[in-house]
């Protein structure tokens, strides 16, 4: 019997708003991660003519100049557009337990609406998409 092999993919691609301000936090090495959670909705029409919907939440981890940009650029409303891929986080609560969540590693972000006239950020009028090592593609 040949054994399957699956090709290695692992990209997500999600559009929400975030449903708190980000979370800007640095690691020990000094390392800017931004947590922010996104809220994800999804309308349809069933076979029956009814309408449904359904709305899910998820983490969103971001890190470096990406991480400080979103930070200073985003806060609970804004719409988002995420590229990356799903990582499994662990760590180990207060109490010593193991837990583990499975997250979004942010490797772009899409900002979906522009910043006030005045500009909150130099040289960041108005990006439409900022990357893992912070700069706005061409």
């Amino acid at each position: 019997m040949t054994e399957l092999r699956l090709p290695e993919i692992n990209r997500i691609l999600l559009s929400g708003r975030l449903t708190r301000d980000p979370d800007v936090r640095y690691a020990g090495d000094g390392t800017p991660v931004t947590t922010l959670a996104l809220a994800f909705h999804r309308s349809w029409r069933g076979r029956d003519g009814q309408y449904g919907e359904e709305t899910g939440y998820v983490t969103a981890r971001t890190y470096q100049r990406l991480a400080e940009v979103c930070g200073q650029r985003l806060r609970k409303g804004s719409p988002v557009l995420v590229e990356g891929r799903l990582q499994m986080r662990e760590w180990k609560d207060p109490q010593g337990r193991r837990q583990t969540r499975l997250e979004i590693r942010a490797e772009s972000v899409h900002f979906l609406e522009r910043l006030p006239a005045s500009g909150e950020l130099p040289g960041l009028e108005s990006p439409q998409r900022v990357d893992e090592g912070g700069g706005t593609p061409s």
